[in-house]
């Protein structure tokens, strides 16, 4: 059992004073009672996924958020727990031999990389392309794919308050040294920045950079704000803090000092975004989590909220309906439906593309006009963003109509374009151009 902040302090009369942060790793799969419930074989399948792909829960989740008398069909207990079939059967299988014989710990780790290199690591090119120069030298740490947007990931921030069990930067979590980004170099960063004057966004990615402490996060944020760029306009912050640890934002020792840190770049003159995961109502249901919105609001930061659309977890319109219409209510902006990236347990979490058309077009019946604002579905694929609009038909033929929201080459975005109906594909590598056309025009 890791700790985190000593203690929790109370900001404002009325709110509580909180336990302390703990998280739980694989050990607690045998020891936390609340587990008690799964029989011998459940929690075992568990630690044998949980070798293979990264496991850690906190007891916000724990406590708050998990219905432990619908487990283990829960929503929050599938979004976080290792579920058996994340594994393929043949890889179970042989994971599951290796610890039955207790083979050395070096062999099972050696079989979980085995494992792990076959269901690519690293999607939509994030090594071979998004990887940028500077003065003829590798940019490590950041990611520059579209010509706007540059992402950055600071090594403090390489890890989160818990881990989704679907999460396509599982890689980063799981020992695998030459498949992490990470960088402390905002100077650099800055650097790149002012050759490159295209840019006006910098998105602080992870990991998690909400799990600095505040100093830090607020150090890197003071050399982006200090380099005074005209054309530098917008921070956005990746986060899931807000639904696994929102207290970070009403009473961690630094949280005061984090909204400052928030206050600051706005004051600056800059556009502040949280752009918050938020994959289940669930996650929006606690006192903690309304009072850390308000919180963030009251500092001029903005919250976008996304999430791919996740079999077992929140596959259905009604899951969607809610979580917009609770989101404007408190002041989120929707933003994003995505597809499960083609990368770890996607034949586990995926779902197909027609089908995630459907549910995104029924729950958007079900919302008002300031809920409408999330896109969808949408594929963060190898040559950009692909949005399905929907399923149509042309000179006879059942086709999917899809657009770029973002491309490799901006003159794609806005661009429509034609794939055949494919009732079961999952990712844009399934889809076959319409027409009888060879090939897309992007892959030319």
């Amino acid at each position: 059992m890791l700790s985190y902040n000593d203690s929790l302090s109370v900001l404002s009369p009325g709110t509580p004073v909180l336990h302390k942060y703990k998280a739980y790793g694989v050990s607690a799969l045998r020891t936390l009672p609340q587990l008690q419930r799964l029989t011998e074989e459940q929690i075992f399948e568990m630690e044998v996924v949980a070798q293979v792909f990264p496991f850690k829960v906190n007891n916000y989740v724990v406590e708050e958020l998990i219905n432990w008398d619908n487990v283990p069909n829960d929503p929050m207990f599938v979004l976080t727990f290792p579920q058996r079939d994340m594994l393929k059967p043949a890889d179970f299988d042989r994971m599951a031999a290796a610890i039955k014989r207790a083979a050395p710990r070096a062999e099972i780790q050696a079989l979980a990389n085995e494992i792990r290199l076959e269901l690519n690591p690293h999607p939509a090119g994030q090594l071979e392309h998004n990887i940028p120069e500077l003065h003829g030298e590798k940019l490590e740490g950041v990611q520059h794919k579209y010509r706007e947007t540059i992402l950055f990931f600071p090594s403090q921030g390489q890890t989160c308050h818990a881990y989704c069990s679907f999460c396509f930067r599982w890689p980063q979590f799981v020992g695998m040294g030459d498949l992490k980004f990470a960088t402390r170099e905002a100077a650099r960063l800055v650097d790149y920045l002012r050759e490159n004057p295209q840019i006006t966004d910098v998105l602080i990615t992870g990991g998690d950079p909400l799990i600095m402490k505040s100093e830090t996060f607020g150090a890197y944020i003071r050399t982006l704000i200090e380099a005074d760029l005209p054309h530098f306009q917008t921070i956005r912050i990746g986060s899931k803090a807000l639904s696994y640890w929102p207290y970070r934002f009403i009473a961690d020792d630094d949280a005061p000092e984090l909204l400052d840190v928030f206050r600051e770049a706005v004051e600056a003159g800059k556009h502040v975004s949280i752009m918050a995961h938020f994959n289940h109502p669930a996650e929006l249901e606690t006192e903690a989590v309304r009072r850390a919105v308000a919180a963030i609001r009251s500092t001029g930061a903005e919250i976008r909220s996304q999430s791919p659309i996740l079999r077992h977890i929140n596959d259905t319109a009604s899951a969607w309906a809610d979580m917009w219409r609770e989101q404007v209510r408190m002041g989120i902006i929707p933003y994003y439906m995505f597809v499960v990236r083609d990368t770890g347990a996607q034949h586990y979490f995926g779902v197909p593309l027609a089908r995630a058309w459907r549910i995104y077009t029924k729950a958007l019946r079900k919302v008002s006009g300031l809920a409408r604002t999330a896109r969808g579905p949408s594929m963060s694929a190898t040559p950009g963003k692909i949005h399905v609009l929907g399923v149509t038909e042309v000179a006879g033929e059942k086709v999917f109509a899809l657009q770029f929201l973002q491309g490799r080459d901006p003159d794609w975005c806005n661009r429509p374009f034609f794939a055949k109906y494919d009732e079961e594909a999952v990712w844009i590598d399934d889809l076959k151009p319409a027409f009888g056309e060879e090939s897309f025009f992007f892959e030319e």
